[in-house]
């Protein structure tokens, strides 16, 4: 199949055209996914050789089937399951068709509830006679902690100290 020929069809409901658009994701993952009709719901089973997380697997799902706009998948239930167990570690159901408001709503209250801290601790030493001051080091720690913390989304700062040629950078999500 071809690019477009695998979103279409996805995006018509076909459940071996989504189970390759996640499996692009996956496989390097080292996951799989298969996916299929049952019941009236779209089951997607995940599975790894850990138990996979369950928290950002769903994301991931809810995330790829509502962009993909799949008019026929209304009930999703995803499972985690690791490799060659005989039963599913967990399962998950939700409905797509809840507004984009309230599953905000919900990512909002969860991730307000349960803050996750980053802390970066970068110690620097060099030579003082060939001229590096402490203002140099601290210089060096911010623009290394300013290049890691690009990547990270929706953090704020909670406490920052430098002192003796060593920054430490705390933030909070």
């Amino acid at each position: 199949m071809t690019q477009p020929n695998i979103l279409e069809l996805a995006k018509q409901g076909d459940t071996e055209a989504i189970a390759s658009l996640m499996n692009r994701h996956l496989h390097p993952k080292a996951m799989t996914a298969k996916v299929a009709f049952k019941d009236g719901c779209l089951e997607v089973m995940l599975e790894s050789a850990e138990v996979p997380n369950q928290q950002i697997l769903v994301a991931f799902v809810r995330k790829g089937l509502r962009a993909l706009g799949a008019a026929s998948v209304e009930i999703v239930k995803v499972y985690g399951q690791q490799r060659d167990s005989e039963f599913p570690a967990w399962s998950q159901e939700f409905d797509l068709a809840i507004a984009e408001a309230e599953l905000e709503a919900v990512d909002n209250e969860q991730s307000s509830s349960n803050p996750q801290t980053l802390t970066i601790c970068i110690n620097l030493s060099g030579d003082t006679a060939r001229g590096l001051t402490n203002q140099d080091f601290e210089i060096i720690a911010n623009q290394i902690s300013t290049d890691i913390l690009s990547s990270c989304t929706d953090v704020f700062i909670q406490k920052v100290s430098i002192s003796n040629g060593s920054s430490m950078i705390t933030k909070e999500r």
